[in-house]
Order: structure tokens, then sequence, then C-alpha cells
């Protein structure tokens, strides 16, 4: 597997979430840093893109020597680095094989702060979304990929539905951590899925990096030859363990226990 997006000092997402999630299904992670934060439990202060020159080069380097059978995109920072990713994105694809790719379309960190930039996330909608297989987006990152708003459940099919529509080869989990009440998230594939994914809300600040980590889980279940719902169950159930399972660490928003099936 192979994960590319930010570095996350904290461990609570990022690369270093990624890597873990990727070991506890049993799959080695390979990782390319596209930006190095400033950022604890606290809060996040400051982000440093990496020179986009710098991500095409360890990209094209890794795959040439440890090609993965799945792809994680996470927070890309820069237009520049996410036309950098789609040209990479675009190479494995024509060269065949049949490489899973989940996106995460991080755009803004929980506490407000940009993570991608506006012509960014205009990169991200018209290079990256046409060649990834699943979208996982957040109803803030649904609201911006579709230029709705979206605060319900039926706002959320509405949303799924139009993202859908303008990506007929995409899939999309609209998670629901944010929904008032519930924390039910909706799978809208490509091949005509649908279905609501209940989850009760759990009373825990060990909540960082859930985006991160579902969207991994994700990865690694499609790579492994799950279909779209099964690989979204999958991904939901290992989420919400990790969430129940945690410890606090730090003074802020902690985060999950991602090794969790090891004490089990």
């Amino acid at each position: 597997m192979l994960t590319i997006a930010g570095f996350d000092p904290s461990s609570g997402a990022g690369v270093t979430a990624d890597l873990a999630v990727f070991a506890e299904h049993r799959c080695f992670g390979t990782a390319c840093v596209t930006a190095l934060t400033v950022q604890s439990t606290v809060g996040l202060r400051a982000v440093e893109a990496v020179r986009p020159e710098l991500v095409r080069e360890t990209l094209e380097h890794l795959w040439a020597d440890v090609p993965a059978d799945g792809i994680k995109i996470g927070m890309l920072a820069t237009a520049e680095i996410v036309r950098a990713v789609a040209d990479f994105v675009e190479q494995v694809r024509a060269a065949g094989g049949r490489v899973k790719v989940v996106l995460d379309p991080v755009l803004r960190s929980s506490s407000g702060t940009e993570l991608l930039s506006a012509e960014g996330a205009e990169a991200l909608q018209s290079r990256l979304l046409p060649l990834v297989d699943w979208v996982t987006p957040n109803l803030a990152e649904l609201s911006a990929l579709t230029g709705q708003g979206i605060h319900t459940p039926e706002e959320m099919e509405r949303g799924a539905e139009a993202l859908s529509a303008l990506y007929p080869q995409l899939g999309v989990v609209a998670t629901g951590g944010h929904l008032s009440g519930g924390a039910d998230d909706l799978v809208w594939g490509p091949a005509g899925e649908r279905e609501w994914m209940r989850g009760e809300r759990l009373a825990s600040r060990s909540t960082h990096g859930t985006g991160c980590a579902f969207s991994s889980a994700m990865a690694c279940r499609l790579a492994a030859g799950a279909d779209g719902l099964l690989a979204a169950r999958d991904a939901k159930g290992f989420v919400c363990e990790a969430i129940r399972r945690a410890e606090p660490i730090g003074r802020g928003n902690g985060p999950m226990n991602l090794r969790w099936r090891m004490r089990v």
C-alpha cells in the first residue's frame, strides 16, 4: 500500500497514521510526504508544503521499485502537488493493472486552517477526481466539492448523487461524523450501490484522524479484493473500535488506537 499525504508529528493523522492502519491490515506500507505540519493534539500551528518536484521524484522512484496494490491519497496542500499526484496516477492507470485508489479530500483542518488552496481544490476536481475509484468526504468537504450546503442526511444523499453524476466512475462515501445526533455514513457507489451505514456517536476526545484512518482502511480492503460496500463497512467498524479502545493521549483531540487488534 502507498500513502500520499502530509506528516502529522503527533501521529494522529497523515502518513504515520496511514502506515499504522496499513500494518494493522497486514499490508506493507510505503509513503510520499506532501507537507510538513507543526501540530499536536491541541491544534495545528503551521504547514509547509514539500516541493512538487520532490513529490514527483519520490513517487516515480518508489513506484519503479515497490509498486503498490492500493493507493490512499490525503492532504495535498497546493495545486502543484495535486497536479503532480494526478500525473502519477495517470501513469499508473496507463500502465494497466487494477490498482485501487482512494482519495480523502483534505481541504481544512478541524480547527478551520486551510490545508488545500482554492486553486488546489479546483485542480483536485478537474484532474484527480476523474482518476480515483473512491472519495471519502465529510460534510464540509462534500459541500465544497458540490457547491451545496450539506447539513442533513437528505442533503448528504443529494450531494453524493450530484458528485456521482459529475464523475460516473467514482464511488462516494460521505462520512457523517459531523451530523447532529448520529454518526451515519452514506455509501453511493458507481454500480448503483446505495447504503446507509448506521453508527453510534461515541463519547471520546480520541477522534483525531478519523478521516485518514477510514480512507486508509477502505483502501486496504479494496486492494485485498473486497467490493466497495464491504470495504466501507469494514473501514467504519475499524474506526469505531479504534475510537472505542483508545486511551487519552495529549491535552486535546487525541489519536485513536489504530493498533487495537493487537490487544484483542
